[in-house]
């Protein structure tokens, strides 16, 4: 099983800042960036950083590319029921199995709380968002029936057609 990367077991703060670097720097000037790490007390290699901006810049054009399909797909369909949600936490969830499928044979204890959060969290997520199409649809349609029987009593109908015009647009609510 290979070592940790250094980076992966730098302080969050150092991390996050050599990641903010990488971007600003345009994923370049490693010996630069070595030369920091030094000066806050890390030895790590120019080809060590190389590697780690390498798979960082990946990371980054595969989320700039899933925004710009996002957008496009919201553009297409829109995202009234929260479609954009459920897709998000759909690929979220595929990916986290990728994870664990491709970890399997590697120590991967510090990553699985994480993981197992993150996925109860997915799931609450997902419940919570059918909850409130659920929700939604429901409010529409009372809405819509409220509109209706108003309607239908300015223009005179019988209680009794109001009522089945009534029932007929909250037919949906079943």
């Amino acid at each position: 099983m290979p070592a940790r990367s250094r980076i992966a077991l730098l302080p969050d703060e150092i991390r996050d800042e050599l990641e903010r670097k990488l971007l600003t720097g345009g994923f370049s000037d490693y010996a630069a960036l070595e030369s920091w790490l030094r000066d806050q007390g890390f030895e790590i290699s120019r080809s060590a950083i190389h590697r780690f901006g390498k798979d960082f810049q990946a990371k980054c054009e595969a989320i700039k590319i899933a925004t710009e399909q996002a957008k496009a797909i919201v553009g297409v369909v829109g995202d009234d029921e929260g479609n954009m949600n459920e897709a998000l936490i759909r690929l979220i969830q595929q990916l986290s199995f990728d994870i664990l499928v491709k970890n399997q044979d590697e120590d991967i204890v510090d990553i699985l709380p994480k993981m197992g959060v993150m996925i109860a969290k997915l799931s609450k997520a997902s419940v919570d968002q059918k909850k409130w199409a659920t929700e939604m649809r429901k409010k529409t349609l009372l809405e819509a029936a409220d509109t209706v029987e108003e309607t239908a009593r300015e223009r005179g109908l019988s209680e009794a057609d109001v009522q089945f015009w009534r029932e007929r647009v909250l037919k949906g609510t079943a």
